[in-house]
């Protein structure tokens, strides 16, 4: 049986991985875009990273251009972009889609695993709307900075919307609850 760890996926330089090497950590795979108005969220999770990778949490960054054209850029202009913006230590992956036909199977994966965010997606759902955009409804990716939790077993455990900020109560107890399980 195919797991969550198993899926092929490839570093933003272009090797060959899966998220199976981080097994036994804690993991939280963002999806993330450089032109994005959550954009600055890049901050919070390389703080995120550097106070808690010792103590077994990995943050997977994985670009995608799905929302608004947002991340437009190469593999190459993100990680200098993620690099001179944010001085981002995390590892990234290169670009994929998280929605639509053409959804990589890592995010099938998740979002069959967790098919609703924590964080009140619907009143970001209004505001999309209010801008003249028809959102993604659940299963799917709702916008950028998209957040699932996996434990160290590789059980997807929480998801959280994308306004939902990586310093939030609600994230960090969670990473706390899977760190400590």
């Amino acid at each position: 049986m195919t797991t969550i760890q198993d899926i092929p996926v490839n570093t933003i330089t272009g090797q060959p991985t899966t998220i199976g090497a981080y097994a036994g950590s804690v993991l939280l795979v963002v999806n993330v875009a450089s032109k994005c108005g959550l954009t600055p969220q890049y901050e919070a999770l390389e703080q995120l990273y550097e106070a808690r990778k010792d103590d077994g949490l990995a943050i997977l960054g994985f670009p995608a251009n799905n929302f608004g054209a947002q991340e437009p850029g190469t593999d190459e202009e993100i990680v200098e972009f993620c690099s001179t913006g944010y001085d981002v230590k995390f590892p990234l992956f290169s670009k994929i889609s998280v929605v639509g036909d053409d959804q990589h199977p890592l995010y099938a994966a998740l979002t069959a695993s967790a098919p609703r965010a924590s964080g009140d997606p619907d009143a970001f759902r209004e505001r999309l709307r209010g801008f003249g955009m028809t959102p993604n409804e659940d299963p799917d990716v709702l916008w950028n900075f998209e957040k699932f939790l996996i434990d160290r077993q590789g059980n997807v455990v929480a998801r959280f919307a994308p306004t939902i900020t990586p310093d939030d109560p609600l994230v960090t107890a969670a990473i706390d609850a899977a760190l400590a399980g």
